[in-house]
């Protein structure tokens, strides 16, 4: 009898052992793989040199990075999760976690937004300036030229309709991010860069809710890979100007060396106060109170 019961003490003990280690072997494999939406700006620089020199591979990542060129295919597939996070900036974002769509800032990126100018339309005192209504463009007008002129704003969408109003002299400036500007200035228009207030940039890499939760190491590690090429950059402003040519279709050589390029910096997110001023500044262009606030747009869990 007591053998019988040592017998069954031990294989009661093996099964434990066994089913543990199944346990352990069938645990699901952390998710690496990610689909980030870029836009042909300067700001997608360190993702494009993180994609080219194999720096999300170094990790165990799986990143296909898709370049959009209008925010309306962007955020169509965010909301269809075709991508799992975009280029963007504080104002879409606020619009979007206004409406109800899980979508939160990671990282601050660096855009750059020259205004482009006919001769003699910057000694005017009233200016029609184009821009898009809900724009980075719009706040970044209202921040740089608000207090120096009066300004008529006219809203155009479509960044080539705009630029083409200014060099027949329907409008006086616009602001375009780089590198269309530097495109359109070889049309003959002045380019004009202005700093930024504070040195927040409106721009952010983000990512929707359910990335987060579903691939969080894997944007852990896209935002580690992401300051690896932040500070491969830095120390070399020609690989900047290299992958950029080489990644964005249509831009003409002679731009290449044109281009205004940031001072990038490693992921980080923007001031609360900062970003509450962009709220502020988006409900009043909308014409309502959003409901958000400063720590709703942001998702501060994938920085260093």
């Amino acid at each position: 009898m007591k053998k019988v019961k040592c017998f069954a003490l031990a294989m009661g003990i093996l099964l434990v052992v066994i089913a543990a280690g199944c346990s352990r072997g069938n645990a699901p494999a952390k998710d690496l793989s990610l689909k980030v939406g870029l836009m042909p700006a300067v700001d997608a620089a360190p993702m494009l040199l993180a994609d080219k020199k194999g720096y999300f591979k170094e990790l165990g990542l799986d990143v296909e990075l898709e370049m959009f060129n209008n925010g309306q295919d962007r955020q169509s597939a965010l909301q269809t999760d075709a991508i799992d996070g975009a280029m963007t900036d504080l104002i879409a974002v606020a619009a979007n976690v206004d409406s109800g769509f899980d979508l939160k800032a990671t990282t601050m990126t660096n855009g750059v937004f020259p205004v482009l100018m006919k001769e003699g339309s910057e000694e005017k005192e009233k200016v029609k300036i184009g821009m898009m209504e809900v724009s980075v463009t719009n706040f970044l007008i209202d921040q740089w030229l608000g207090g120096k002129y009066e300004i008529e704003k006219v809203y155009i969408n479509e960044i080539p309709t705009r630029l083409a109003a200014i060099v027949n002299g329907e409008l006086d400036m616009g602001s375009f991010p780089e590198p269309f500007a530097s495109m359109g200035a070889l049309q003959g228009l002045k380019k004009k860069s202005y700093e930024y207030a504070d040195g927040w940039c409106p721009d952010v890499l983000a990512f929707t809710g359910k990335a987060r939760k579903e691939k969080a190491e894997a944007v852990r590690l896209f935002h580690q890979a992401y300051d690896k090429a932040v500070k491969e950059l830095n120390g070399n402003e020609q690989e900047a100007r290299d992958v950029l040519m080489e990644s964005m279709t249509n831009l003409k050589p002679e731009i290449k060396d044109d281009m205004i390029l940031p001072e990038f910096t490693p992921a980080q997110l923007q001031e609360k106060e900062y970003i509450q001023e962009i709220i502020d500044w988006t409900g009043n262009v909308l014409n309502k109170e959003l409901k958000v606030t400063a720590d709703d747009l942001v998702d501060p869990g994938f920085l260093k």
